[in-house]
Parts: structure tokens; sequence; C-alpha cells
């Protein structure tokens, strides 16, 4: 068994528009605070990480870069990981239902490892189908909880789905093992804001945001907005 990095291709865009997201490869998934890489870290409260039994596991960068890896433990046999490799090129391709296809087969031979729940869920997202995107994410936190990246696509599918509430529960999980994930802390903002007519938490969430990647001038502009809005 070897680990192979596992990377989290980002995008961002607009406020609106959340960080969209494919997982790649396999086994250590690398995931940095944002869609920067640079700047240092801001001390957060140490929370004890939830382990599960052979499940992933969290290391935390001690050389001054913001983020953390998460590594998972997987046997995968030459055609598992061949089947993972090629439904990722089909999802970059955006032939989502081979990659579904596909991906079916590895959570079949490796019913373990989240990173394919979490793709399977963006594709059926993709092909609209969200109850089975649901499921599987549910099963990525289930193997994992507060995943990350499994937790800020489940609260974009609930904010989708109108179930506000439930989203910002999922946000704020995560956000109490992984505060620094700034995709999680970004769409809990705009959930807050957009959604949730919650001014006092969506100002919130961008300030401990742009304390994090102070040189983010969109969320400074967010930020200038909030408080004008809110008599701050």
């Amino acid at each position: 068994m070897s680990k192979v990095q596992l990377l989290t291709k980002m995008m961002c865009r607009s406020k609106e528009a959340a960080c969209s997201r494919f997982l790649t490869v396999l086994v250590v998934l690398m995931l940095l605070a944002g869609c920067a890489t640079g700047g240092k870290v801001v001390p957060e409260t140490t929370v004890e990480i939830p382990q599960v039994p052979d499940g992933p596991t969290v290391t935390r960068f001690e050389d001054g870069r913001k983020g953390f890896t998460l590594s998972e433990n997987a046997n995968l046999d030459a055609d598992t990981r061949r089947d993972f490799d090629l439904a990722v090129e089909f999802m970059e391709n955006h032939e989502f239902d081979q990659a579904i296809e596909l991906l079916i087969k590895v959570v079949g031979t490796s019913p373990g490892v989240t990173a394919p729940y979490i793709n399977l869920a963006l594709a059926y997202g993709k092909v609209g189908k969200p109850n089975l995107a649901e499921e599987h994410l549910q099963t990525a936190l289930n193997l994992f909880p507060g995943h990350p990246v499994a937790s800020n696509e489940y609260g974009l599918l609930l904010r989708k789905a109108g179930r506000f509430t439930e989203a910002k529960n999922i946000y704020e999980q995560a956000l109490t093992i992984f505060p620094e994930y700034l995709p999680v802390r970004k769409n809990l903002g705009i959930l807050c804001d957009f959604y949730l007519n919650d001014q006092k938490c969506a100002l919130a969430q961008f300030q401990l945001y742009s304390e994090l990647d102070p040189g983010n001038d969109q969320v400074k502009l967010w930020i200038s907005e909030l408080s004008f809005r809110s008599g701050q």
C-alpha cells in the first residue's frame, strides 16, 4: 500500500458562487485555507479531531503555511485505482454519467475512502439527482465527521434545497474542527447574509475569513457593505 497525493481543485468566483471542486487522485488530501497558498496561520483554539477507527487522520502544518492534510489509508488494486483516475477524467470532461458508473465500482471495492463518495455526490448533483448526492455526502461524513469538503458540499446542497438551518448546522460543525477552512466559512457567511438575513453572523464569518486571508480584497468589500448596512 502506498500513499498518493489527493488534491482539491478549486475555482473561486463571485460572492454568490461557492468554490467549486472535485477530488482527484487518492489518499492524501492537502487542504489550504481558501484558494491562496501563502500567509501565516492565525492561532486558533485547539480542537480535538474525532478519529474514526481505520479512518482518515488529520495533520496540521507546522511550517508557517495555513492548512492541513487529511490522510486516508486504502488498499487499492490496480483496477480500482485505474477506475478512480478515469472517473476523475470523466468529471473533468463533464461526462458525469460515465464517472458515476466507475465511482460506484470504486466504492464497492474501497468503501472506507471518502473521496469517491464526495465525487459521486458532485456527479449526481450535476445530473440532477440531489437525493443521491445527499446520500453519498452523508456516507462521507459518517466515515469522517466534519470532513471539510464533504461538509462544504453538503451545506451547498442543503442551501439549494431551502434547508437553511440544516446547512448552517453542517457548516458550524465543520468549523469547530477545521476553523481555518475558508470555503466553509465563506459559505456560512453567504448563507447568513442572503438566506437567513442574519447580518451579525455574516459579518462575523467574513471578519474571521479576512483575518486568515488578509489579502482578499473582495471579502474586505463584503465586510464594508455589511458594516454599512448594519450601522456598525
